[in-house]
């Protein structure tokens, strides 16, 4: 088996869970905010939390909600893709 990974609740962001494999995501439920949701690789909230803290050029990084930023965080982190590769369409 390989090295144990963390995913946090995309809901709360408070409740992590370590599996020994590499994923983008899990979905399982949430102690903390009582709810099924999606867990994601700590690698790509880390990634989130820093276009957060200092919104990547290029994007309209405030018209995308959660959900989105939480994709592009991913696609970036996990695939060749980087942030200048997406555009936002109306």
């Amino acid at each position: 088996m390989g090295a144990e990974r963390a995913y946090r609740c995309s809901g709360c962001f408070d409740h992590t869970v370590d599996r020994g494999f590499d994923t983008s995501h899990l979905s399982t439920n949430c102690p903390v905010c009582d709810s099924f949701e999606r867990f994601v690789n700590d690698d790509v909230v880390a990634q989130f939390r820093a276009f957060e803290e200092s919104p990547p050029d290029g994007v309209d990084w405030e018209r995308l909600d959660r959900r989105e930023r939480l994709l592009v965080s991913e696609r970036v982190v996990r695939t060749d893709r980087s942030v200048e590769d997406f555009e936002i369409r109306e």
